[in-house]
């Protein structure tokens, strides 16, 4: 089943809506009123050279990250408004701040930019952190840490930039900086503690912000998905940590590990992969949207767009 809908994933490419634009894992277009159609899609960026398949994945990311927006809501707003369909939001247009916000509890990463690469090479003050000696990959930091980053575009994202840069270099005022850290925090606090009633830890995420017309910061994008996080299991972490094993994930991690395995970081040739891969991925993402809210995942059926489209007219934005 699984591999059958490999060809049937969902792209957003028939709707009568102007301003549409594409990018590694979601679809935009233009509405009314200052407002914004984004379509999910069953495209799969672990790197960004890859592109894959994974079944489901644009329903998971959406519905999960409608759920968590609710979850956080008394913490700072956001710019969801509707619903219309399992792979696709309505959402207030923002202007995106150039800063994305990466909160992590723990070291790790495969990638050649990762926390946990950079300490392995002996780098000890990192991000504008000094961190100690001794430390294992994989092992909880003392305190949840902030590294941001600036919004990737065509140059790509900053990866190097420290907290105090963010203010000194002009990307956001101290105000509006001690703003988006302290939601930051909170939503991570918030998170874990959800993730560990699921049985669940959240290792590290990303959270972007944008500022509405009226002037005020909203949370904005995802939140707390296996696209945007790390998830491990808990009950198996510590056995997997003292045996310098990698604990058993939900998330895109479980992607990168794959290449990780055949020598690919991010650059050179891209090895060939299974397509039991992209279905083994796609029932971990699933089983993670069980874990956190408590309910069955049921996918709206393929193909998205006429459901879609009929669901927009109800609802007057077509």
């Amino acid at each position: 089943m699984f591999s059958d809908l490999l060809s049937q994933a969902f792209e957003a490419s028939h709707l009568p809506l102007p301003g549409r634009a594409e990018g590694k894992v979601r679809d935009w277009y233009s509405l009314p009123n200052g407002q914004r159609l984004i379509v999910t899609t069953d495209r799969l960026s672990a790197f960004d050279r890859i592109l894959a398949r994974v079944p489901y994945k644009g329903q998971v990311l959406n519905q999960l990250s409608n759920w968590w927006m609710a979850q956080v809501a008394d913490l700072l707003p956001n710019h969801l408004l509707a619903e219309p369909d399992p792979n696709a939001v309505v959402v207030q247009e923002v202007e995106p701040l150039m800063v994305e916000v990466i909160v992590r509890g723990y070291i790790t990463g495969v990638t050649s930019t990762a926390l946990w690469h950079r300490y392995s090479l002996g780098e000890r003050d990192i991000y504008g952190y000094t961190f100690p000696e001794g430390l294992k990959k994989n092992q909880q930091l003392p305190q949840a840490i902030i590294t941001p980053t600036t919004k990737g575009g065509a140059t790509g994202h900053d990866e190097r930039l420290t907290c105090a840069e963010v203010v000194s270099t002009g990307l956001l005022n101290a105000a509006d900086w001690d703003q988006v850290q302290a939601a930051a925090l909170a939503f991570f606090a918030r998170g874990q503690a959800v993730a560990a009633k699921a049985g669940l830890i959240l290792v590290d995420t990303k959270y972007e912000f944008g500022r509405a017309p009226d002037g005020r910061i909203l949370l904005i994008d995802e939140i707390h998905t296996p696209d945007s996080s790390r998830f491990w299991k808990a009950d198996s972490y510590a056995a997997r940590f003292a045996a310098g094993d990698e604990p058993e994930n939900f998330d895109k991690e479980f992607i990168r590990l794959a290449y990780a395995a055949k020598g690919y970081r991010g650059d050179g040739e891209i090895p060939q992969m299974p397509v039991d891969l992209w279905e083994a991925a796609s029932q971990r993402y699933t089983t993670l949207y069980t874990m956190l809210t408590g309910r069955t995942f049921e996918p709206g059926a393929y193909p998205v767009e006429p459901r879609l489209e009929a669901n927009l007219r109800k609802a007057g934005l077509l």
